[in-house]
């Protein structure tokens, strides 16, 4: 019988020959930070423009966001990769720390606050994008990773990109442009 191994076979496989797992979890664990960055300013951002066309735009993408964090964390599950919470940490007060930025406005959100969360939303969606393509290529050699969920993952993010983006470039035109 030629069925695949069950997830959890497939977790105790070891990383194979060539990959230095050591430095995978350094990478995985780095991106996970960023993920929770990201996750964070995601809802945040959603949060501030409720009830606006951009806010209906970015709750679903901050919803996918969230998922996308998810993935990740079973993507190390599966690959029995350790979560430092030391850079989980680190990335939750990034994201706290990166609201106390000038905006221009003393109290509530600008029009350049925003643009800027927006560029760093797309930032972080572009290294996101950036693992799951690594993942994948890695995916040809190691077993744990299932290409198909990875494929996903990375269109989900390239569709993330172009909403963001979408709205990035308005709000440049709005925050930048006299009398905007």
């Amino acid at each position: 019988m030629n069925a695949s191994p069950s997830p959890v076979a497939r977790r105790q496989r070891r990383t194979p020959p060539g990959v230095d797992a050591k430095l995978l979890g350094i990478y995985l664990n780095d991106h996970l930070a960023g993920a929770t960055a990201g996750t964070g300013r995601a809802a945040r951002l959603a949060r501030t423009a409720r009830g606006s066309a951009l806010g209906r735009a970015l709750e679903p993408v901050a919803a996918e966001i969230a998922e996308d964090r998810a993935a990740l964390l079973a993507i190390m599950r599966d690959l029995g990769i350790p979560v430092r919470r030391y850079k989980v940490c680190a990335g939750w007060a990034a994201e706290r720390a990166g609201r106390l930025k000038p905006n221009g406005h003393l109290v509530g959100p600008s029009p350049l606050g925003i643009l800027l969360d927006l560029e760093g939303l797309r930032l972080g969606i572009e290294g996101k994008a950036a693992v799951w393509q690594s993942l994948r290529r890695l995916s040809a050699a190691d077993e744990r990773l299932d290409a198909a969920r990875l494929d996903t993952l990375l269109e989900r993010a390239r569709r993330q990109q172009d909403t963001v983006e979408e709205w990035r470039v308005r709000q440049a035109d709005e925050a930048l442009h006299a009398g905007g």
